[in-house]
């Protein structure tokens, strides 16, 4: 979309150079024409594309040649950037307009908007009617999320999981979720100490950290965490949540940073393991759980949580809806 609109825009333009570094008269910025137009375009009619811009991602990040049909990105699925070359030949070679290219994808964007807020809809309903006056329990609601996980794609899962946790029990807590940074942005872009920055109820000075992995935390992870603890402000807290089996060793040498932080502490969780002890400290609180579970998972850009997950969650708890009236 952004090459199509820089040759819609600029005619005199090739839209199979968007890198200024070709440095030839008929190059431009894609990322550019990304940033400024593409991407909030994108954003305000919630178009299944992802948030960040196309030219940080590997097949398109720093480049500076001409995107013929013979260049190699290294992307996966390889038919679809091959397929992206031969559309820009095709604009190049006058067999078909930028404008009509621009136009069609969003179109098709659009189609699959629709069809995917429709499927939710349908699926709602059907949650909806299952659900019993009964709510559901704490292990039911355990293993329900725990099939979650185990599905493709989840890595943004254990930020929600905990982000719910916080939300409905913050007025016991006296703390809250400082705003969520976006999945596929770095630290270092948001100025974020972790994927999770919990505050005090009454101020914004974060004061626990949550770090998210979907592979076994190591002790380089610890040591990079002290790293960034050091260039902060005063933290209380710094967990990372893993959704692997966690090495005595690492949760050892963690639990030794209390005393070399001067009274920070540092922990290593697993995901379920904290999902199931907070569900029974306050059980009453976990329909609210899993609901605000529902909504944050919903709410995120399919970029995020892709449609499959968002539907399969909705399956599974309309499956455990009805278990728990037949029971």
């Amino acid at each position: 979309m952004a090459c199509a609109l820089a040759k819609a825009h600029k005619p005199e333009l090739d839209i199979r150079k968007p890198y200024t570094k070709i440095k030839a008269r008929d190059a431009f910025s894609g990322r550019d024409y990304d940033e400024r137009y593409i991407g909030p375009f994108a954003i305000k009619h919630s178009l299944p594309v992802n948030g960040t811009t196309a030219f940080l991602t590997p097949a398109f990040r720093n480049r500076n040649i001409t995107l013929t049909p013979k260049v190699d990105l290294v992307g996966r699925p390889p038919e679809i950037y091959q397929a992206f070359l031969s559309l820009l030949e095709d604009v190049h070679k006058g067999r078909i307009t930028a404008d009509a290219l621009l136009s069609e994808t969003i179109r098709r964007l659009v189609i699959e908007r629709n069809e995917n807020l429709a499927s939710l809809e349908n699926l709602l309903k059907t949650l909806r009617a299952s659900k019993a006056e009964r709510t559901l329990a704490a292990e039911a609601i355990v293993m329900l999320v725990e099939h979650h996980l185990g599905m493709a794609g989840s890595s943004r899962l254990p930020v929600l999981i905990v982000a719910a946790a916080y939300r409905v029990a913050e007025n016991y807590l006296g703390e809250h979720i400082l705003p969520l940074q976006p999945h596929n942005a770095a630290d270092r872009q948001t100025a974020s100490l972790g994927d999770l920055q919990i505050a005090l109820a009454d101020d914004e000075n974060i004061v626990t950290v949550y770090e998210m992995k979907t592979r076994p935390v190591t002790i380089i992870d610890i040591d990079l965490a002290l790293t960034k603890i050091r260039e902060h402000a005063r933290i209380d807290n710094y967990i990372f949540i893993s959704t692997e089996a966690i090495d005595p060793s690492v949760r050892d040498y963690a639990a030794k940073m209390y005393a070399r932080t001067g009274g920070i502490e540092i922990v290593v969780l697993d995901c379920i393991g904290f999902l199931r002890h907070f569900l029974h400290l306050f059980y009453r609180l976990r329909g609210a759980f899993l609901d605000t579970y529902q909504d944050l998972i919903l709410a995120e850009p399919a970029s995020a949580v892709g449609q499959h997950l968002k539907e399969a969650l909705l399956l599974l708890r309309t499956a455990a809806e009805r278990a728990n009236v037949n029971e």
